[in-house]
């Protein structure tokens, strides 16, 4: 079949630590630019203004501001002419989920010895349930500081050493390894340096709970994420008879020093002796009982699903999907101001503006690309990834048959920018689509600026990365056309620690729209070049996710 083409580019990349071959010519069909420019300022204001305002309360799942936000999807995916693509002909894949609003104590008690510790509730620890009842109760035990928690036989790293864990409090860093860059890829953390992955481990072993201790640097973010993400309700699919911890704990890094302290421990000493393959868990002599209360409600959310049918005979089966989450956290505690809306503006309702502005382009094209596009704007981000995971469970389209993942979570509220940065960047050939985009808009694609905070774990893409799905995940560069180095860094620093996952990332008439307006159409024809292609995007060898194309959630590494 002959193609007319406006674009076709090759690149040589060289991949980590192995040469790539140069990959297939790049093809845009005609038209291809002139849909892009549809994505103005207008398509991707309009939809973030109204996500975010205080009539949608915060898009908590399974409250009302959740129902007008799908309502409100569906109905743009409807005018842009896009097809229903839920189950049953419909725009939305509905599944049950479970609320857990956990009451915890206003002290948590620890004794060692003779002597007695109390933390403090908010200031000093946060404590939610990790099972669905309405009380959990955790008998007396001991804890036990077991290092990162890393199970790893790949790189040789077990911390638990087989020791009996079974009912015992666990006490874990956060982070993974980050001293060799040929041990957990060095500043670059990998999922056995998420929290998800630390309770994960506390529920294999048997713990009955895990307490892991925060830093600003080894989490990516600052005690106040925790406190607001960790408390108020919180959201999960119900209980499939899965192993789970009853408590899921964090400390700040002083109250944990005070409390190994209390035992006769030296918390930086016990950090050093965890940084070693030798390490076995160290049993600290500090015993503590908790109980906890749980408000659990039960209720509905949903992924909203659309499509445009592909045009190729053939590789219409095929599909590529672009996702962004609508949900946030609805209404929770209150900030100084007293504003108790987590409108999550840029968190994420940019986010759902720039696939819903994508959408529109693609509809401008004079001719369907020939994979078919799925527009999939999931829920439940913020409570675990939770949508899109239970859509790589329950795929509309056979999981083998879904070429790539274009993700938008965040979007550039600063300005153009000279660069773009790839999340998880050197994992597949869609690096090559990428730079050859991004070249054309006379951009450069970089490395994520900040590989130590674990971002590839942390949205939507993941979940169809564990199923083998490959995905690009952009963030807006650092390099700020017309501001002085450094200032793009200083930027994002600055609204990170004041209103990521606050109440005040709230729509602003004074933001800049021009850099994501670029993101979006760097993320529209990187996805209608994908499209078009002859054959699928594959992992680079050797990468984690390279043979589970396909697999089942159940056989996926946790």
């Amino acid at each position: 079949m002959v193609r007319n083409l406006t674009v076709v580019v090759a690149l040589m990349i060289v991949a980590v630590g192995s040469a790539s071959a140069a990959p297939p010519a790049l093809d845009l069909p005609p038209g291809a630019q002139a849909a892009a420019r549809v994505i103005d300022r207008g398509t991707l204001e309009g939809p973030t203004r109204f996500l975010a305002d205080d009539l949608l309360e915060g898009r908590g799942a399974a409250h009302p501001g959740d129902v007008l936000a799908r309502n409100y999807v569906a109905s743009v995916m409807e005018l842009l002419g896009l097809e229903p693509a839920g189950p049953g002909g419909g725009w939305e894949q509905r599944f049950e989920i479970v609320g857990i609003t956990t009451h915890a104590p206003q002290a948590w008690n620890f004794r060692a010895g003779g002597k007695a510790l109390s933390l403090r509730f908010w200031d000093e620890f946060i404590a939610a349930t990790g099972v669905q009842a309405p009380e959990v109760s955790i008998p007396e035990t001991e804890l036990v500081f077991v290092g990162y928690g890393i199970q790893a036989p790949e790189y040789n790293w077990d911390d638990f050493k087989g020791a009996d864990l079974r009912g015992k409090m666990l006490v874990v860093m956060n982070n993974d390894p980050d001293w060799d860059p040929a041990l957990f890829a060095g500043k670059r953390r990998l999922y056995y340096g998420r929290w998800m992955y630390k309770f994960e481990s506390a529920e294999r072993v048997g713990a009955a709970g895990a307490i892991i201790i925060h830093t600003t640097p080894s989490a990516g973010y600052g005690w106040q994420v925790v406190q607001n993400s960790w408390t108020g309700e919180q959201v999960e699919l119900p209980d499939a008879g899965e192993r789970r911890v009853k408590v899921r704990a964090w400390t700040t890094e002083d109250a944990m020093r005070r409390l190994v302290a209390l035992a006769g421990f030296d918390l930086d000493a016990l950090v050093s002796k965890a940084r070693s393959r030798e390490f076995r868990p160290v049993p600290l002599g500090i015993r503590t009982s908790l109980d906890l209360t749980n408000t659990l409600t039960r209720g509905e959310t949903a992924n909203v699903l659309g499509m445009i049918p592909g045009s190729d005979p053939k590789l219409k089966e095929q599909v590529v999907v672009f996702s962004a989450h609508h949900d946030h956290f609805g209404i929770g505690k209150p900030d100084a101001k007293g504003d108790a809306i987590y409108n999550g503006a840029v968190d994420n309702a940019t986010g759902v503006a720039q696939v819903l502005a994508t959408a529109k382009a693609f509809m401008a094209l004079p001719q369907r690309p020939r994979r078919t596009v799925l527009f999939a704007i999931v829920t439940l981000e913020e409570s675990g990834l939770l949508g899109s995971a239970y859509f790589a469970a329950h795929p509309t389209f056979p999981v083998e048959k879904i070429a790539a993942d274009v993700n938008f979570d965040g979007g550039n509220i600063f300005g153009r920018t000279r660069d773009v940065e790839l999340v998880g960047k050197g994992k597949s050939t869609l690096d090559q689509v990428a730079e050859a985009v991004a070249a054309m808009q006379g951009r450069v694609v970089t490395d994520e600026a900040f590989p130590d905070r674990g971002m590839y774990y942390r949205s939507d893409h993941f979940s169809f990365a564990r199923v083998g799905v490959p995905g690009l995940y952009f963030k807006g560069g650092l390099d700020y056309v017309g501001r002085e180095p450094g200032w793009g860094k200083k930027v994002t620093e600055e609204w990170n620690n004041a209103h990521y996952h606050q109440p005040s990332d709230e729509y602003s008439s004074s933001w800049n729209f021009d850099g994501m307006i670029e993101d979006t159409q760097l993320g529209f024809l990187a996805g209608l070049a994908v499209a078009q292609a002859d054959a699928m995007p594959a992992w680079l060898p050797g990468d984690e996710f390279a043979n589970l194309r396909g697999a089942t959630p159940a056989a996926q590494p946790r």
